[in-house]
């Protein structure tokens, strides 16, 4: 048999909780700030920025990296690189999150600074498909403690762009749930689910089991970390009974210190129980891991046999948001890995 590595390598898979701006690695930082700063910064600066010990450190962190992204070129350079790692990986179809949230906090001036930016990510998504094989979806994801009225007017963005762009498929709501739960956007996830968006939300992730209650009441298809829904054992049956899928990010989880070990993630039981759980990466530059090492750290610290990583791929090409004909195309060529 091959080793473990190659055979995740070889699996068929999806990731659906990546953050664009979290796949900026310390030395494509260093070339952006080339290009912006007075005085650029230096690769062991930029390293040192990805240093943190708690979530907050790490929303600071994302903050001075998204900073430097500025222009078209810019996006258009981070999108291309992610997307080469994601290939690399055996990664067939991945749903990222775009932090438009913090471009419109940030550019307030400019209520058209966005198309732009899109269209060069568009061209990096497209070139993908031609060259990689990848296909990819964007999400369009709101900073849930900047304010109501900025969310929507991501959402309505959304909605805007997709009438030309069916990549755009879904809303999401990141940032500090600590300080904005999901009730006060309820009215913007029915507008966004009449507009044809799918709905998902980061909840449970610095928050309790009753964050993952309120993110569901609004609608949310897909849940993002969930990690305190470990805590409620009704819950825990809600979700299984519903086949709601799990965004789970055990590596991240362990860096911003909201879990002990990725030995202790709650993955194992989550899965033993037969809920529909899905392994992400998050923020992979932020957190030194990528896909396929989550896959291996599941393997090697929690037990999961190949046969159990085949079926956390095929879970997370089942919870996708792509058409049924393409998820069954890809769930064939999984069975038919070896």
């Amino acid at each position: 048999m091959p080793p473990i590595q190659d055979f995740i390598r070889r699996l068929p898979k999806a990731e659906l909780h990546l953050h664009l701006e979290g796949t900026i690695l310390p030395s494509t930082l260093v070339e952006l700030s080339a290009r912006h700063d007075a005085r650029p910064i230096t690769l062991l600066e930029a390293q040192s920025l990805y240093q943190f010990a708690d979530f907050t450190g790490f929303l600071d962190a994302f903050k001075a990296v998204t900073a430097r992204l500025l222009t078209p070129a810019d996006y258009e350079l981070a999108a291309w690189r992610m997307m080469q790692r994601l290939a690399a990986q055996g990664v067939v179809h991945a749903e990222v999150f775009i932090a438009v949230g913090v471009v419109y906090h940030w550019r307030k001036h400019d209520p058209n600074c966005f198309e732009a930016i899109f269209d060069a990510l568009e061209r990096a998504r497209l070139r993908a498909a031609r060259e990689l094989g990848l296909s990819l979806y964007w999400i369009f994801d709101a900073v849930r403690h900047f304010s109501v009225e900025e969310a929507g007017r991501v959402f309505l963005k959304a909605a805007e762009l997709r009438a030309n762009h069916p990549s755009i498929v879904a809303i999401g709501l990141g940032g500090d749930e600590r300080r904005a739960g999901s009730e006060p956007f309820r009215a913007l996830y029915a507008q966004a689910r009449a507009a044809g968006l799918r709905l998902t939300n980061h909840a449970g992730e610095t928050t309790g089991p009753e964050a993952i209650r309120e993110a569901l009441s609004i609608g949310s298809e897909r849940i993002g970390h969930a990690l305190s829904a470990i805590e409620d054992s009704a819950l825990l049956q809600e979700l299984k009974d519903g086949k709601v899928p799990l965004e789970l990010n055990p590596t991240s989880n362990v860096r911003t210190g909201v879990c002990p070990s990725f030995a202790v993630h709650p993955l194992r039981r989550y899965f033993d129980l037969g809920l529909l759980v899905t392994l992400n990466s998050d923020d992979p530059a932020f957190f030194n891991s990528d896909l396929a090492n989550e896959y291996l750290l599941a393997h090697t610290e929690q037990g999961f046999t190949r046969d159990e990583l085949r079926q956390l791929a095929a879970n997370s090409l089942r919870a996708s948001f792509l058409p049924e004909a393409g998820k069954t195309a890809w769930l064939a060529r999984l069975d038919s890995t070896q």
